[in-house]
C-alpha cells in the first residue's frame, strides 16, 4: 500500500514539474517592427499638402446624343480648337437640309413675289408677309447649321486632359461633362494651417515644396490665404502657386511643405534645436508612462523587447524625430506592442 502511495506521488510531481514549465515558456509575441533610419532634423515645422491644378475647365456637349468618337486620352496634350469627340450627326445632318430645302423655297418665291411688287400689282402686305417667311427660313437654317457644328467638341482652352466621364457609343446629355481639361502650367499646393499659426504666414512666405512620387524640391510661390476654417479642425486651407513649366507635377500628388522665416515657430510650440542627423520613427511607436517620460519598445538581438527611455524633437507628418535614447540601426517595434512586458519574446 505504500509503494502505491509513493508512486503517485511520484507521478504528481512529475505532472506538477511539466506543467510548470510549459506555463514558463510562453509563445512569442508576433509584432511589426521598423529599423530607425536617420535624417536631418530642422527648425522648420513641415506640414502636408496635396497639389492641385491652376484651373479645370468641364467640357460638354450643348445638345444630346450618341457619342460616335472619342479622339483624346487621359492625361493627354491638347490645344485651344483641338477636336475631342465627335457626336452622331445623322438627324442633325437631315435637319439641316430641310432647313436648307426650305431657306431655298423661300428665296425663290421671294424673287417671283419681287417683280409683282416692282410692277405695283402686289400689296404691301404681302410683300410683307413674303419677307417675313424668308428671314425665318434663314434663321432655322442658321440653328440646324450650327446644331450640326455642335456635333463636334473641341477644346475651349490648352491643358491636360484630367478625365473621360463619356466614352464612345453612349448618349452625352446637354450640359454633361465629357472630359476635364487642367491647366498645370502652374499648380497649387493646398495646405491646411492650423488658427494659432496663420497669422505667421504671409503672401510672401517663401517656402519649400518636395514631392516624393518625382523625387524633386520646387520653390513655393505667392500664397492665397483661405479666410474661412474648417469647422472640426479649425485650420484655414492656404494655395501654394507653384511653377510647373516641365508638368513633373500632377494633381493628387502628396507635398511636404516647410515655410521659411519662422525661427521662432520651433521655440514657441517647445521643439528642440537642430541636433543634426536623428533617427526618425513612426509617432505612434511613442509611449508614454505614468510619470510623463517617454519610451519606445526595443528588440534586442535575442529578439526580447525592453523599454528605451528616448526623448523626441519635432514631428514631419506622421513620424517624430528621436535626439536620445536610439540611435540609427536599433529595431523598434511598431505594431503589436499593447501585449509586450520587459524581456517578452518576439517574432517580426
Amino acid at each position: 500500500m505504500n509503494k502505491n502511495i509513493m508512486v503517485l506521488l511520484g507521478i504528481m510531481l512529475i505532472c506538477s514539474c511539466t506543467s510548470k514549465k510549459e506555463q514558463d515558456t510562453k509563445a512569442p509575441i508576433r509584432v511589426k517592427t521598423e529599423v530607425a533610419q536617420t535624417t536631418t532634423s530642422t527648425n522648420g515645422q513641415t506640414y502636408v499638402g496635396i497639389v492641385e491644378e491652376r484651373e479645370a475647365t468641364a467640357v460638354s456637349f450643348t445638345g444630346m446624343g450618341v457619342i460616335k468618337r472619342m479622339l483624346v486620352n487621359e492625361g493627354q496634350a491638347v490645344g485651344c480648337g483641338q477636336l475631342i469627340a465627335e457626336m452622331d450627326d445623322t438627324q442633325a445632318r437631315n435637319l439641316l437640309n430641310g432647313a436648307e430645302a426650305q431657306m431655298n423655297q423661300a428665296n425663290d418665291a421671294l424673287e417671283r413675289y419681287k417683280m409683282l411688287h416692282d410692277n405695283g400689282s402686289l400689296p404691301e402686305v404681302q410683300w410683307v408677309e413674303i419677307q417675313s417667311k424668308v428671314a425665318q427660313a434663314k434663321s432655322q437654317y442658321e440653328v440646324a447649321k450650327k446644331n450640326l457644328a455642335d456635333c463636334r467638341l473641341t477644346a475651349p482652352v490648352s491643358g491636360i486632359i484630367g478625365r473621360k466621364l463619356v466614352g464612345a457609343g453612349e448618349t452625352a446629355m446637354p450640359s454633361q461633362a465629357v472630359v476635364s481639361i487642367l491647366d498645370i502650367s502652374t499648380v497649387k499646393v493646398k495646405v491646411s494651417i492650423p488658427e494659432a499659426e496663420i497669422s505667421g504666414l504671409g503672401a510672401n512666405t517663401s517656402s519649400i515644396i518636395k514631392v516624393d512620387a518625382i523625387n524633386s524640391s520646387f520653390a513655393g510661390g505667392r500664397i492665397e490665404k483661405g479666410v474661412q476654417a474648417d469647422a472640426l479642425t479649425h485650420t484655414y486651407d492656404i494655395r501654394i502657386n507653384v511653377a510647373n513649366a516641365e508638368r513633373k507635377l500632377l494633381p493628387g500628388m502628396v507635398a511636404s511643405v516647410q515655410f521659411g522665416n519662422h525661427g521662432d515657430r520651433s521655440r514657441d510650440s517647445g521643439l528642440q534645436p537642430n541636433h543634426g542627423p536623428v533617427p526618425m520613427i513612426p509617432v505612434t511607436a511613442v509611449q508614454r508612462k505614468a510619470d510623463g517620460s517617454l519610451f519606445v519598445w526595443q528588440v534586442a538581438g535575442d529578439s526580447t523587447a525592453h523599454r528605451a527611455a528616448v526623448r523626441t524633437d519635432e514631428t514631419m507628418g506622421n513620424r517624430i524625430a528621436i535626439t536620445d535614447g536610439i540611435t540609427e540601426g536599433c529595431r523598434i517595434v511598431t505594431e503589436g506592442y499593447q501585449k509586450l512586458s520587459e524581456n517578452t519574446k518576439v517574432v517580426f
